[in-house]
């Protein structure tokens, strides 16, 4: 999967998903707050740091990749969940960039501000693109490896 930027779908999102989204992601900030008012700004901060959007991103692509399916005569429901892991892999991907991210910031931002924000970014771009790439040239997808168990096993039984 190639990583690109698509307008289309904003058109595919109804209205009531926005407030969805909205709402999830307030709730998920409060929780945060209330977390920090409890055990304190770093432990709060580990809340808030969680892409409070991300619990409404994931059933909303789940939904309009299982009404795509569904629209053209078929069941979507498998497609749905595979559209939401992969969303979920790539928040993985991203959060290994924004731990690079934060570590690059605290140790610059002592000597200059805007320095640490720059070198940050960077790194965070570059480590986020590397751990997609890593992902992609290592993935194995469960096909692969079903296909590997029985071509073992049948070279365990003597069958070319």
């Amino acid at each position: 999967m190639l990583v690109k930027l698509s307008s289309s779908a904003l058109k595919q999102t109804r209205w009531y998903e926005y407030g969805v989204r909205f709402l999830l992601g307030g709730l998920a900030t409060v929780l945060a707050g209330i977390v920090s008012k409890r055990f304190g700004v770093s432990i709060g901060g580990l809340f808030l740091a969680l892409p409070a959007i991300f619990c409404a991103s994931a059933t909303l692509i789940e939904s309009h990749e299982r009404r795509a399916k569904e629209k053209a005569g078929l069941s979507g429901r498998r497609r749905g969940q595979q559209a939401a892991a992969l969303d979920a892999a790539g928040a993985g991907l991203g959060s290994i960039g924004l731990a690079a991210f934060a570590s690059i910031f605290y140790v610059v931002v002592s000597t200059t501000t805007i320095g640490a924000f720059v070198a940050a970014v960077l790194v965070w771009a570059a480590v986020s693109v590397l751990a997609w790439w890593l992902r992609r040239k290592f993935r194995i997808t469960s096909r692969a490896v079903q296909a590997e168990r029985i071509g073992q096993s049948a070279r365990g039984r003597g069958i070319p």
